[in-house]
């Protein structure tokens, strides 16, 4: 479908830092662009709506959404919220599967790299993927598919946040905080673990705005 078609240019586009925060996407530059009709943008305006990764108006015109966009706290502050709670769970529960697909994810993680010169300044799609899939087995151990869909909507929307916190802290050292994350949910250590999660979506959402969020 060609809603399809241009709902993953724009995604891809906004995601690789084509659009600056705050920039205006424009229905009828982009129907021009892409050569579509306005109806086939504005339907794929409303499903990046939808990942949070663009603004709908009042006036009923779009938006990359900004830097200082209260949502990226709130989200960050939901993460910290349950997501420690669940890597509790998942530390209680988890099996010795659970603790071998924790393993393989991170291994893959450490060994994808972040950045990858021809996707752009931001996070390479190969790195997202494996640093989305590390921490969702770190919760699949607990369980509870619905705790996990929630994970995933929340992941979803903090996924712009998340890449731009990253290149504007290029010095903060992910790569050990992942280590810390798996370490402490193998040794089985609830209360580590879970700290270092917290710590974790703590500087993602910190790197936003300056300074840390309590």
């Amino acid at each position: 479908m060609l809603s399809e078609q241009v709902y993953a240019h724009l995604r891809d586009a906004i995601l690789r830092g084509d659009y600056a925060p705050g920039d205006a996407l424009k229905p009828q530059d982009l129907a021009k662009e892409r050569e579509v009709s306005l109806a086939v943008v504005r339907e794929a305006l409303v499903r990046v709506v939808g990942d949070g990764l663009a603004d709908r108006l009042p006036n009923r015109g779009f938006a990359v959404p900004a830097f200082s966009d209260r949502r990226w706290q709130e989200i960050a502050e939901a993460r910290r919220t349950i997501e420690p709670v669940v890597l509790r769970m998942s530390i209680a529960r988890g099996d010795v599967d659970w603790e071998a697909r924790v393993r393989a994810a991170h291994h893959r993680l450490a060994r994808t790299p972040v950045f990858v010169p021809e996707e752009g300044e931001y996070l390479s799609a190969a790195w997202s993927e494996a640093h989305r899939v590390f921490h969702r087995t770190l919760l699949e151990g607990c369980g509870n598919p619905v705790l996990l869909e929630n994970f995933d909507r929340l992941w979803t929307a903090s996924e712009l946040a998340r890449r731009w916190s990253t290149h504007r802290n290029p010095d903060r050292d992910g790569a050990d905080e992942h280590r810390r994350l798996e370490e402490a949910a193998l040794a089985r250590d609830a209360d580590a673990a879970a700290e270092a999660l917290a710590r974790h979506l703590t500087l993602t959402a910190a790197g936003l705005t300056g300074h840390e969020q309590g």
